[in-house]
């Protein structure tokens, strides 16, 4: 950790979590000790061989450390730093940190250029390839302090509560945060759908991403920051920020209190989903005041496969999700395989694709090898019958209204409701005609945003385009909800966008139907709708579509909901 000593004004980013929070700045650079690595002899290896072993033990032993965090972790952090663990010892990383050390050059030197090879390759790709670099990053630094003899870099336990600032966060140190220690995350990069907004998410800790000037903010330097408005504020009023803290306290205590089931407060009723994982989550999950699962990503039960799963194996992975939210008119949406880009499944993924984000992932893996499909389906009908649960079957990167009829012909064929993903800006435009051959649509606006402004999620320079209140991606998103209600078939949000409870209430202004987010969401969005009848969400809407920007957006919605 380096401490920095200069000062900032009040400085505003992307809102990611809603919350207010007052305490001292704690300003981390995670870096490796610059003496130690001086200190590192470079010739203490006899050869390329030995020093590329001595690299295999320094990368197995960071993604050993990734794998035992994985495992105190659950959700969203666990998936993240699972996909963490397999990158730390990548084939192809291994290759390129080789070929530098037969070229003759040092073991640090290569480990670095390997990597930055990944890191140009990555970031050429841009789009969810392009959120790894910081993994990249993170992986090197870690595998150089092995190498050198110190303790791996990162975000260690804070001896008081504090607002943690840097310049961005890797997936293990957002997974570990204590929320009665870390009270507020500000990260200078990153952006609304990066690893460490979706983290904080799942811990609610309020924060703020893309704020420019964060590293500025001097050590120690008493800091009000507002999650729901993207304000960081420095050396406020004490008295004063206190008083926000309290009143955001009992907000939230308010909120706990919220038991469901979602409706608004003249009685329309809107369905709050989970988003999950696996069998742990969604046994965590259904806890919650949900009435089922809006997103069951399959594929990150299936990250350090090499192997495809047998049918009655991936049957019992999905029956122990459908089994959480048996009875209780509960149902189950799950995604078929969403493999590739920054999800690489060994054996589905296509290997060598020059831009994996628009190339073959998700339904487009089933084109060339139908039975990848077929035999999923089968499972999620036997798990269907064994449980006893419903289930809804949706496909991901769908663009065509061929390809959604084709796949919900398979899905009807096995007795299951069936459904699509709505990420790519032609389906929304074509939700009508979707919606003649589908049951139901689910709008992912990670995806659907970061693919109608053709921005890099994690390009800081362009988060304020990957933001979901954009008003491209609203507009697209009303298109939608107007097709489903024309219809009278549901259409959902799944995106991390549901997980915000002041565009909750502009979602279902335009006719969303259900929402699924994060189950630290849920109590949230389900209480904030609750406030609000269905005029004051129409409202809403209304005011979010005719505003310029995200910022006049979120601006205008509150003051329609106040």
């Amino acid at each position: 950790m380096v401490m920095v000593t200069s000062s900032a004004p009040g400085l505003r980013g992307t809102p990611v979590v809603p919350g207010v929070a007052f305490a001292p700045a704690l300003v981390v650079r995670a870096e490796v000790s610059p003496e130690a690595v001086a200190r590192f002899d470079e010739l203490a290896y006899a050869d390329a061989d030995a020093a590329l072993a001595a690299y295999d033990g320094a990368a197995q032993a960071v993604s050993d450390g990734f794998v035992r965090k994985a495992a105190a972790a659950s959700g969203d952090a666990a998936n993240v730093l699972t996909a963490s663990a397999g990158l730390a010892r990548d084939k192809g990383l291994r290759g390129a940190v080789r070929k530098h050390l037969r070229a003759g050059e040092g073991l640090l030197a290569a480990v670095h250029a390997g990597v930055e090879q990944f890191v140009t390759v990555f970031t050429g790709m841009g789009g969810l390839m392009a959120e790894r670099v910081t993994d990249l990053r993170d992986i090197e630094r870690r595998i150089t302090a092995h190498l050198v003899g110190e303790p791996e870099p990162g975000v260690g336990v804070p001896p008081v509560p504090c607002v943690l600032v840097a310049e961005d966060l890797a997936p293990a140190d957002t997974a570990g945060l204590d929320p009665a220690l870390v009270v507020a995350l500000v990260t200078e990069k990153g952006g609304p759908t990066s690893h460490t907004a979706i983290i904080a998410r799942q811990l609610a800790i309020p924060c703020v991403v893309g704020v420019a000037g964060a590293m500025t903010i001097a050590a120690d330097t008493p800091l009000l920051v507002d999650g729901a408005a993207g304000t960081v504020e420095t050396e406020p009023d004490a008295e004063a920020a206190q008083a926000r803290v309290g009143a955001d306290v009992a907000t939230r205590a308010a909120l706990a209190s919220w038991s469901g089931p979602g409706r608004t407060a003249d009685g329309e009723s809107v369905k709050i989903l989970a988003n999950v994982a696996d069998g742990e989550s969604a046994r965590s999950a259904a806890g919650a005041p949900v009435q089922g699962v809006g997103l069951f990503r399959t594929e990150l039960s299936f990250l350090n496969r090499k192997d495809e799963p047998s049918v009655e194996e991936q049957a019992e992975i999905y029956a122990e999700v459908l089994d959480a939210f048996g009875g209780d008119d509960r149902y189950v949406v799950i995604r078929t395989l969403d493999a590739g880009s920054d999800k690489p499944v060994a054996y589905a993924t296509l290997e060598g694709e020059e831009n994996p984000a628009l190339g073959v992932r998700g339904l487009r893996l089933s084109f060339e090898n139908p039975g990848l499909l077929d035999r999923q389906l089968d499972a999620v009908q036997r798990a269907a019958a064994s449980t006893g649960t419903e289930a809804w079957v949706m496909a991901p990167m769908v663009a065509t209204v061929a390809e959604a009829a084709e796949f919900a012909e398979k899905v009807r064929a096995r007795g299951l409701k069936a459904g699509v993903m709505v990420e790519v800006p032609s389906a929304a435009l074509l939700a009508h005609r979707m919606l003649e051959v589908v049951d139901f649509l689910s709008i992912g606006t990670n995806d659907l945003t970061q693919y109608t402004m053709a921005a890099d999620r994690m390009a800081t320079d362009l988060a304020h385009l990957t933001d979901p209140w954009q008003p491209a991606v609203l507009q697209l998103i009303a298109i939608t909800a107007e097709a489903g209600r024309r219809a009278g078939k549901p259409v959902g949000v799944c995106g991390e966008a549901a997980a915000d409870p002041l565009l909750a209430c502009v979602l279902v202004g335009m006719g969303i139907t259900s929402l699924s987010m994060a189950a630290a969401a849920v109590r949230p969005v389900g209480a904030q709708l609750a406030r609000a009848t269905v005029d004051d969400c129409e409202d809403a809407a209304e005011a979010a579509l005719a505003a310029a920007d995200p910022l006049s957006a979120r601006d205008a919605v509150r003051a329609v909901l106040a």
